[in-house]
């Protein structure tokens, strides 16, 4: 049977490139990804939290005892569970749609049909590469179309994307597709500025270089509304 074949999301110089062309140092320096959905295998909510919690347990205590670590040591022996308990309850949990925010909208009782844009929303999540952070700031736009979100809920949505291993494209899109359904409009526009611990402590090591990304749907594919949010941001860069 022939291979699956995947290809880039952007594709080099006007080739596009089959991941399974590639070996796995290449897909993961790269920061390449094979779709919008985070790849889930069938049957991954069948267990509970807390069976996880000790499988990831059992296996994170292996990987620290192949390191030569003594688990023995008082400092070191309750890390394999918090690390898994962290793993479940905290830096993943965005992967169990039972945690996905509940949304309530209102009427857009005062007729504001201008943009609003909730800029600034820090988030933290891992490369799904390498499992190491990616951290920075979330800004989003959307024009109502009859109803508006709480504030906080657009803080919610875009930690609860970020609480999964990721790449920032995916990330960017999932948010701003899940706007979309939620407001029922086109025009929203998300924008990422992030570092990546797997660029800054790892392979090149460049520690001074951040990643931005973006998603324009309805009215801010026209320039001139894209170039109003882009002024409401007046980017800087602080980590």
């Amino acid at each position: 049977m022939k291979p699956k074949e995947i290809t880039l999301n952007t594709p080099l110089n006007g080739n596009k490139i089959l991941l399974n062309e590639l070996n796995i140092d290449e897909i993961g320096d790269e920061h390449f990804y094979t779709g919008i959905e985070t790849p889930m295998k069938f049957g991954a909510f069948d267990i509970s939290d807390e069976d996880k919690i000790e499988k990831i347990e059992f296996h994170f205590k292996e990987i620290m005892e192949t390191l030569g670590l003594d688990l023995t040591d008082d400092s070191l022996k309750g890390t394999p569970h918090r690390v898994a308990k962290m793993y479940v309850k905290e830096l993943f949990n965005g992967l169990d749609p039972s945690n996905k925010p509940k949304i309530a909208l209102f009427e857009n009782k005062y007729n504001y049909n201008q943009m609003l844009v909730e800029k600034g929303i820090a988030f933290y999540s891992n490369c799904e590469h390498h499992f190491v952070p990616i951290f920075g700031k979330a800004h989003l736009a959307y024009i109502s179309s009859g109803k508006v979100i709480g504030l906080s809920k657009l803080n919610r949505i875009v930690n609860y994307f970020a609480k999964r291993p990721q790449v920032q494209e995916r990330l960017t899109i999932q948010i701003a597709k899940e706007l979309q359904r939620v407001l029922d409009t086109e025009d929203v526009a998300v924008l990422i500025d992030a570092k990546h611990l797997c660029v800054a402590s790892r392979g090149i090591k460049d520690n001074s270089s951040a990643t931005v990304s973006s998603f324009y749907g309805g009215k801010f594919q026209e320039e001139h509304t894209r170039n109003e949010f882009l002024k409401y941001l007046e980017l800087k860069t602080e980590y």
